[in-house]
């Protein structure tokens, strides 16, 4: 972190050694804690907070009013309380949306769609509402949108940028002299989300102007841009990246990360209520290598029959709680959720994805890391798929990308795998009895990958038809049709299959498989091992602890 941001913090009264990271809202997750506000303000829009987080600040059209709140425990939004201090907006305008503070908590601005304007306020002392008075600066952005619905300014208080409903888009100004709106001028640069939500409501930028969410009332969720050009919104690309808030709110408007990147706090309009969620990427499991050779049974299955009598390969997001399963009789990806993290027993149908307009006879099934991304290998059409999911792990929002044909290679291909960084891509082919390997250019885009090599496993087994490595890229095990059976082999060379060797370590699950082996998965720690079954369409779970 720069000595001029470390400045610029301490001066906002950012704790020291507050160091933020990007929130990982890809893994975000509820905290189960909110806060009422429905006796202020029945209609409430935005929040902000106090960066010690000891203040909280609300927002709302139902009395145009801004209200200040005291947390006992900073971050803590359970302990929360009204301060009986609120500070009256509505002679500037009468549907206030939008809210921003000064870092310095000397200033604070609102927007409304009334007049479509954003307004300026000075306080005498810092963060205390009831020294508020309107300092007669304001900036019309009623050219770019009539119904302005958020504000947030850079650090510096140079840039300004406005989210609208009217045109689902996001606009950027500049302000000639720092922190007034009235030298505000628009730079004639925008980003329009109406692809991921035609009621965008709030938003907030990192530190350092990479990244922008926005929140949107129609798919009610939060939204992840990337901007190439720091603080230059023109440059805002869509991450794939979102995060669905609807189990708690079904009008989520504006919203407010705490200064580490931690934390989010979301203004429910539908319940008057601000939810708090947990926003950083969860401790990585710790993998040790499964002991195939002393594995043993759970007695734990779950029956794919209702979804699909020829179930192929599975895969499961890295929480444990969502499995995915590939059909082959269905040529769909079908999605389930479990109550219990990798226990199987617990798992409902969700929902399914058809992937018949490109392939009838699906395989393998793989996913990037963030759930963005999802690869279908098709046995018939001798081909990968690559898919987008504009909803991270929601396979209903998949769409189609591009297809790379394996047929130099492998006349059928099952399952499928990649190297965490994207740029290897392995399938396994049920007629070749071989592993190939792959190298992309560009990472996670199949149209960048070239073959590299092969690695022969029919000493093995004459049906391979899954396979899956280590984290590390020194193990890497096959699941084999042919002997019902999972094989463990070597590699002296990290992810290089050339240098794969069998130690003579397998796991028979004839006793759950007689026939039809057709899926392999490990739990994220390596303790759990799945292999699935087209005989008895059935998913068996067993310990490799």
């Amino acid at each position: 972190m720069s000595i001029a941001r470390l400045m610029q913090q301490a001066a906002a009264g950012v704790p020291t050694g507050v160091v933020w990271t990007d929130p990982d809202l890809a893994n975000a997750s509820y905290d189960s804690v909110s806060f009422s506000v429905a006796t202020e303000d029945a209609s409430p829009f935005d929040c902000f907070f106090k960066p010690d987080g000891t203040k909280m600040y609300v927002v709302g059209q139902g009395n145009d009013a801004l209200y200040q709140y005291t947390l006992s425990t900073a971050w803590d939004l359970s302990s929360a309380s009204y301060d009986s201090v609120s500070f009256s907006l509505s002679t500037q305008d009468t549907a206030t949306l939008g809210l921003f503070f000064k870092p310095d908590g000397t200033k604070f601005y609102i927007v409304g769609n009334t007049n479509d304007t954003v307004f300026e306020y000075d306080l005498s002392s810092a963060w205390d509402i009831s020294t508020a008075s309107y300092s007669a600066n304001s900036f019309s952005v009623n050219s770019q949108d009539a119904t302005p619905a958020g504000v947030f300014f850079r650090e510096d208080g140079l840039r300004m940028y406005v989210v609208g409903l009217a045109s689902d888009s996001v606009y950027q100004y500049t302000l000639s002299s720092a922190w007034d709106v009235s030298t505000a001028s628009y730079d004639s640069k925008s980003l329009s989300v109406t692809t991921q939500d035609t009621n965008p409501s709030g938003l907030f930028f990192n530190p350092d102007g990479t990244k922008v969410w926005v929140s949107g009332t129609v798919g009610d969720a939060i939204y992840q841009y990337t901007l190439s050009t720091a603080w230059d919104i023109s440059t805002a690309t869509y991450d794939s990246v979102s995060f669905d808030v609807s189990a708690q709110d079904g009008g989520p408007r504006g919203f407010f990360f705490k200064p580490d990147g931690s934390k989010m706090y979301l203004v429910g309009s539908v319940n008057d209520t601000i939810y708090q969620y947990s926003t950083v990427a969860p401790a990585a499991p710790s993998w040790t290598d499964p002991d195939l050779a002393n594995a043993s049974y759970d007695s734990v299955s779950f029956s794919a029959a209702t979804e699909d009598t020829l179930p192929r390969n599975i895969f499961f997001k890295p929480d444990g709680l969502s499995l995915f399963m590939v059909g082959d009789n269905g040529a769909d990806v079908n999605e389930y959720t479990l109550s219990a993290a990798w226990d199987i027993a617990t798992a409902s149908y969700t929902q399914n994805f058809s992937v018949s307009t490109q392939g009838g006879s699906p395989h393998g099934l793989f996913f990037k890391g963030d759930g963005s991304r999802m690869y279908i290998s098709d046995y018939g059409n001798d081909s990968v798929y690559e898919y987008s999911l504009s909803s991270a792990w929601d396979i209903s929002t998949a769409s189609y990308v591009q297809a790379l044909d394996v047929s130099t290679y492998e006349t059928g291909p099952a399952g499928l795998f990649f190297k965490s960084d994207g740029t290897k891509m392995y399938h396994v082919g049920f007629l070749g009895d071989e592993v190939n390997e792959y190298s992309l250019s560009t990472a996670w885009d199949i149209s960048s990958a070239s073959h590299v090599q092969a690695f022969d496993v029919s000493s093995q087994d004459t049906g391979p038809i899954a396979l899956y490595f280590n984290p590390n890229g020194d193990k890497m095990w096959i699941a084999g049709n042919g002997s019902n059976s999972v094989y463990e082999y070597s590699l002296s060379t990290a992810w290089d299959v050339s240098s794969a060797s069998y130690g003579s370590i397998s796991f028979s699950v004839a006793g759950q498989v007689s026939s039809g082996t057709s899926s392999l998965f490990f739990k994220s720690d390596g303790s759990k091992m799945f292999v699935g079954g087209t005989t008895t369409d059935t998913i068996y779970q067993y310990s490799t602890d």
